[in-house]
């Protein structure tokens, strides 16, 4: 259910009730009753009384804050990483990045999400710093969520893996300066690629608080 909820095929803003859950995914009723605790936990889901549950709303606010805060680590991680990636790794990785796989987008965009995610949290990991490792790990489930919301249900991949090559190319020479540069203009792009993708759905589907919307569209961004 998890993955269903942060791969949008089960939408957000969406009602779900105790009977649906156990029918869909074909589990007791105990069983969807801890499921779903957890996913409220988790931020995913939101209990609604009298009329079941609520797949969390998606708003530019949440696209606002993820990349907020990855601006302002992970071009320290990258700097920190310099000179200590396993370059063969990340080549692999970064090729996994381009791969296409199965012609349905969303399989597409699920396959990008974990390739993605596999190439930034091993230059993390290679910066040595479990905390910093913990918190871009949770930032990046959340960003999977924004981009499935915004790419996935306009039918589009994202593009943006040459990024990948000049960051590898930086950090395997030791040029932390640049390395911090390339991973900072990297995120702002993906950032504002991302905004355009999720204003176009919210503005296909009011119900998934289009509320909030307005703010955000008048904003100037950099």
């Amino acid at each position: 259910m998890r993955k269903e909820i942060i791969s949008c095929r089960m939408m957000p803003g969406s009602l779900l009730s105790e009977p649906e859950v156990m029918h869909r995914f074909e589990i007791a009723k105990a069983s969807c009753r801890v499921a779903l605790q957890r996913l409220i936990h988790d931020g995913l889901v939101t209990s609604i009384p009298r009329q079941g549950y609520r797949i969390a709303p998606i708003t530019l606010r949440d696209v606002d804050e993820v990349f907020s805060l990855r601006l302002l680590l992970e071009p320290y991680a990258a700097r920190s990483a310099t000179g200590k990636v396993n370059k063969a790794r990340l080549e692999r990785l970064e090729a996994a990045c381009r791969v296409r796989g199965s012609a349905d987008i969303g399989n597409q965009i699920d396959f990008f999400l974990e390739a993605n995610r596999s190439f930034h949290m091993a230059i993390v990991q290679a910066a040595g710093n479990e905390r910093l490792y913990r918190q871009l790990g949770n930032l990046h489930d959340e960003m999977a969520r924004l981009v499935a919301l915004g790419f996935g249900v306009q039918g589009e991949r994202p593009n943006i893996e040459r990024d990948h090559v000049q960051i590898i190319e930086a950090l395997v020479t030791g040029d932390a300066d640049t390395a911090e540069r390339i991973s900072r203009s990297h995120i702002e792009v993906f950032r504002d690629m991302t905004v355009n993708k999720v204003i176009s759905t919210l503005r296909d589907a009011p119900n998934f608080a289009l509320q909030n919307l307005a703010p955000f569209i008048s904003e100037e961004r950099s």
